[in-house]
């Protein structure tokens, strides 16, 4: 069975703007081991499938695997940790696709994936009551961010920050990305409070501000107009869309998420109308924050 969420939208047909559960404490963190439960599996399912040999010869010194390693056992404490908060309202881990088919896109991926937890648990945190559980995602947080900026910076030589401010993820949002890798989960996991969000797609994953890129879930029977929304730490940029294209704006840099909402209203559920893509606004060490226009 699929992992459980509310379903109120159609791949490739946003026909709505919609709603879901009321938050609790309980199926936020059953949704943070939901995510843990996919990271765990995908650092452990690499590093069993790749020697220090295959690192070698894919490019990266020996020492890479081990620090993946290490990643790898910081994803097993955090799940450990959460399952033993939960107890018996713990889910189980489920089937994943993560469709990597060498060492390089493996890293890749995990790069990826790094930055999606440590914004998801940054968007968790503005909807949990007890502060006991959010010193514990914030504490989770800060180390999905260092991984995150670790693997970017000294594995794929990129920048090892986004900018001034992490990028906080709604937690519907949020699942929209991960719930791609995700082929099947056990019947007996609980539902969780979130809406699985119509696909998107971009036509480019690095565009150019300025530049117009095409989005590539249908629209036409949504309500107008329509809006793409760019988060980027905890500024959101929004353009219009017309006919399945939007201009990029200027001032993004790292990774940033981008959406269709139906309003200029802070991203929520009450106006999404798709989940949302990652996009990459990569910089040097020579960049400085570009103004935004």
């Amino acid at each position: 069975m699929f992992p459980k969420a509310l379903l109120l939208a159609v791949f490739g047909a946003a026909s709505a703007v919609v709603a879901a559960p009321t938050f609790n404490d309980k199926g936020l963190l059953q949704f943070a081991l939901t995510l843990e439960n996919l990271e765990n599996a995908l650092f452990s399912g690499g590093l069993a499938k790749y020697s220090t040999n295959d690192f070698v010869h894919a490019g990266y010194p020996a020492w890479v695997r081990g620090r993946f390693q290490q990643i790898a056992d910081n994803e097993a404490k955090h799940v450990a940790l959460l399952k033993s908060e939960l107890g018996n309202d713990a889910p189980a881990a489920c089937t994943y696709n993560f469709g990597y088919n060498d060492v390089k896109s493996f890293v890749n991926l995990a790069g990826k994936i790094e930055t999606i937890g440590a914004s998801t648990y940054l968007g968790l945190a503005r909807h949990i009551n007890d502060t006991s559980l959010l010193n514990v995602g914030s504490a989770i947080a800060a180390t999905e961010s260092r991984q995150a900026g670790w693997i970017t910076s000294s594995v794929l030589k990129k920048q090892p920050w986004d900018g001034a401010l992490e990028t906080p993820l709604p937690p519907s949002a949020a699942w929209s990305l991960i719930r791609n890798y995700i082929s099947d989960c056990p019947d007996s996991n609980p539902d969780l409070p979130l809406v699985t969000l119509p696909g998107l797609k971009v036509s480019d994953s690095t565009p150019t501000p300025g530049g117009t890129i095409t989005l590539t879930v249908s629209l036409k029977s949504a309500k107008s107009p329509l809006y793409a929304v760019w988060l980027d730490g905890v500024d959101e940029k929004y353009t219009e869309i017309t006919d399945s294209k939007t201009t990029v704006p200027h001032g993004l840099s790292g990774t940033v998420y981008v959406g269709v909402v139906s309003s200029k209203d802070h991203p929520d559920r009450d106006n999404f109308v798709t989940g949302f893509a990652v996009v990459d606004f990569p910089f040097d060490s020579n960049a400085r924050p570009e103004a935004s226009s």
